[in-house]
């Protein structure tokens, strides 16, 4: 090889790593977080306490394709978007 090949391919050297840097701490981690996010959203089940992205706290009462209904309040029952759904609340222990 010439000096000169071997130039250039020292200077992308430090560019692929940067990439493989950057591929390991955001890139990879975001997918995963997707993947986790999906999986909730298809298991989501009648009875299920949630909490909305906009901080609605219910329970889901019916369960459609794309759509929930979720109950906030006695006799208070709003339709949802199933990606609206943050997060499953987890039982609480009751203290012994």
């Amino acid at each position: 090889m010439q000096p000169q090949a071997i130039s250039q391919i020292g200077n992308l050297v430090p560019l692929v790593l940067i990439f493989v840097i950057f591929y390991f701490m955001l890139i990879r981690p975001q997918r995963k977080k997707e993947k986790e996010q999906q999986k909730m959203l298809k298991g989501l089940n009648k009875n299920d306490e949630v909490v909305t992205s906009n901080g609605i706290h219910g329970t889901i009462v019916n369960v459609k394709e794309k759509t929930i209904t979720l109950r906030i309040d006695d006799n208070v029952k709003i339709e949802l978007e199933r990606n609206c759904v943050a997060y499953i609340k987890k039982p609480q222990h009751p203290v012994a």
